[in-house]
This record gives structure tokens, C-alpha cells and sequence, in this order.
């Protein structure tokens, strides 16, 4: 029998955790789209070192488990290197990176879907490469995966309870609080569930205007 009346009062509590993880999902997506495009960049390029590099950075991040590079960053890093991270900081710099190797590839396939003549145009035209790649490729590029990468930012933001276990005040981490104050972890629980629901709601929501957005200025 759910029973709400003694977690009511500890609602705004965990609402509170929003602005934690909405701190750390934004941290995150920054870091991974800058991440992401430079990574794509190193895979469609000519030297092989950097390409090396890049396909080995992304297996890396896309074969160990998010939890396992979040608690390297957040426990052994400072064994190895003698400092203290923030639990924020370390979540921002654990799904940065892990977000960069999956948003490589979805920038690759996209830059790869570009008509090749656009290339051969610009190449034509003696436009340098710098500025083809950021003025025609790119655009049209993030246009086709534009879908792509708004599920990765969803799944982004619902994979951020996972700094529950270093100890970040999140949405998540707060209901557990409450659970463990109050002796009943379904209904806390249940609500930061509806909380991330809606969230998930909003982010697809946005997409879907940014892409319709998208499509009307085509």
C-alpha cells in the first residue's frame, strides 16, 4: 500500500536535485559535442596517427562501463595524482568523454552522409578545408543527425543518477536520502522515476521543435 502523506513534505527536497543534475547534463553535452566533432574529424582524416587515436579512444569509452570510468575519475585519480575532484566535476568529465566517443560516430556517419559533391565543389571552388568542414560540412551534417543526437542527450540525462554512487546530490541521490529518513524507498523513488519521465518529456519535446525548426529554414 503506497503511503505519500510522510514524503510529501520532503518533495521540494528532492526537486532540488534538478538543478544538480541539470548542472552536470549540460557540463556534459558541452563537453561531449566539442569532443565528438573533434574525434569525427581525427576518424575522416588523413593521418593515421590521429585516426589511430581516435577509433582507440572511442572503443575504450564505448566497451568499459560508464559507472567504472565515473569512479576512476572520481577514487583513483586522486590515489594517482595526489588531488582532490568534486563529485560534480568528476560527472561532468566521466559523461563528457564517455558521451564524445558516441557522439563521434554519430557525427562521422552524418558527415559521411553528405553529398560528395558538396566536397568536390568547395574543393573546386578552393575553399580551405578548415572552412568547408565548419561553414558547409558540418551544418548539414548536425542537421541529418540532429534526431541521433538528441537521444544521446536523453540518454545522458537519465544516465546522470549514476553519480549517485560518488555521493553527488542529484535527483536520484536525494530520493534515496528521503527513502533512508523516512524508512520507504518506493514512493521517493517513484517520484524522482516521474521526475526523469518528465525531463525526458521536455528534452523530446525541444528536439522535436528544433528539428521542425531546422527544417522550415532548409
Amino acid at each position: 500500500m503506497l503511503n505519500f502523506e510522510d514524503i510529501w513534505p520532503s518533495v521540494p527536497y528532492i526537486l532540488e536535485g534538478i538543478g544538480v543534475t541539470l548542472r552536470i547534463v549540460a557540463g556534459a553535452a558541452t563537453l561531449g559535442i566539442i569532443l565528438g566533432i573533434l574525434l569525427s574529424l581525427c576518424k575522416i582524416g588523413k593521418i593515421a596517427p590521429l585516426r589511430w587515436f581516435a577509433n582507440f579512444y572511442t572503443s575504450i569509452f564505448r566497451g568499459t562501463p560508464l559507472v567504472l570510468q565515473l569512479m576512476i575519475i572520481y577514487f583513483a585519480l586522486p590515489q594517482l595524482l595526489d588531488i582532490q575532484i568534486e563529485a560534480i566535476s568528476a560527472a561532468i568529465l566521466a559523461f563528457g568523454l564517455n558521451s564524445g566517443a558516441y557522439i563521434s560516430e554519430i557525427i562521422r556517419a552524418g558527415i559521411n552522409a553528405v553529398d560528395k559533391g558538396q566536397v568536390e565543389a568547395s574543393k573546386a571552388l578552393g575553399v580551405p578545408y578548415a572552412k568547408m568542414m565548419k561553414d558547409i560540412i558540418l551544418p548539414q551534417a548536425i542537421k541529418n543527425i540532429l534526431p541521433s543526437l538528441m537521444n544521446e542527450f536523453i540518454t545522458l540525462n537519465k544516465e546522470s543518477a549514476i553519480v549517485t554512487v560518488v555521493g553527488a546530490a542529484d535527483i536520484m541521490r536525494r530520493a534515496y536520502i528521503v527513502g533512508g529518513d523516512k524508512f520507504t524507498y518506493f514512493e521517493p523513488l517513484l517520484i524522482a522515476g516521474a521526475i526523469y519521465y518528465v525531463m525526458t518529456l521536455v528534452l523530446s519535446f525541444l528536439g522535436n521543435m528544433l528539428e521542425k525548426r531546422l527544417n522550415r529554414s532548409a
